[in-house]
């Protein structure tokens, strides 16, 4: 069977068993982000594309990972399937899971290092994965694997935001650094709204209260209706009317 049967084989047989499974990947990022904004679970984003709306057959998912075994110099079976079951994992919180999927794309972009899609993939795994274990190496190596990413295209804001993100969530946090990389995505993109949303988070746990509340109505601006606006301007307030120690 040649790559393109291969990698059509792979999105009929995995990605084709889930109704809607295109339309939840591209919200999937979204939840993450909302269970790091919430640091607890993942809240709702108006809709169906829930982690328990489906579930793949487990022992299908095993024989696919043993394929990708089987044929490990084949890249693309290596990248259709990797970031088939990043995504799907990432949606169940299943950090084993998304660990094979990280083990996958490791060795698709060792066939080809300059994949970009690869490498997003990878760092995006990366991080899901150091988030959902708390592992604060797991998130470096998301780190490390967004700066590849950044090398071949310094103008992809969503992906400097994710960057920032680990500084941000680092242990202990490195705000100082957050605030320069979300400003830098900001300026390929000045509406991304994920950049907005942690840089106001980011001032807030600075105690620039000012900053954060003009980078929160910017995030108003573009999205009135962005899920992250009422959390925000509750700790703007709250934190905002507290005495200095």
């Amino acid at each position: 069977m040649n790559s393109k049967a291969i990698t059509l084989a792979i999105v009929v047989g995995l990605l084709g068993l889930v109704i809607g499974f295109v339309t939840a990947n591209s919200l999937n990022r979204s939840e993450i982000n909302s269970l790091k904004m919430q640091a607890s679970t993942a809240a709702p984003n108006g809709t169906p594309a829930k982690p328990g709306d489906f579930t793949l057959d487990p022992e299908e998912l095993k024989a696919k990972i043993a394929q990708a075994d089987a044929a490990p110099d084949d890249f693309d079976f290596q990248k259709s399937l990797g970031g088939a079951l990043y995504r799907y994992a990432t949606m169940k919180k299943d950090t084993q899971l998304l660990d094979e999927a990280a083990r996958i794309l490791e060795r698709a972009s060792k066939l080809k290092p300059k994949d970009y899609a690869v490498i997003v993939d990878l760092g995006n795994a990366y991080f899901d994965s150091g988030f959902f274990k708390k592992d604060p190496a797991v998130m470096k190596k998301a780190r490390a694997t967004y700066e590849r990413a950044i090398a071949e295209k310094p103008d992809d804001a969503d992906v400097h935001a994710d960057y920032a993100l680990t500084f941000f969530l680092d242990d202990p946090p490195d705000l100082t650094r957050a605030v320069a990389e979300f400003q830098k995505a900001l300026k390929t993109n000045p509406k991304q709204e994920r950049a907005l949303q942690y840089l106001a988070q980011t001032y807030i746990r600075q105690g620039e209260f000012d900053k954060a509340k003009k980078t929160a109505d910017e995030l108003r601006s573009i999205n009135g209706s962005n899920e992250a606006l009422p959390l925000l301007d509750s700790q703007i307030e709250k934190k905002a009317a507290q005495p200095i120690q």
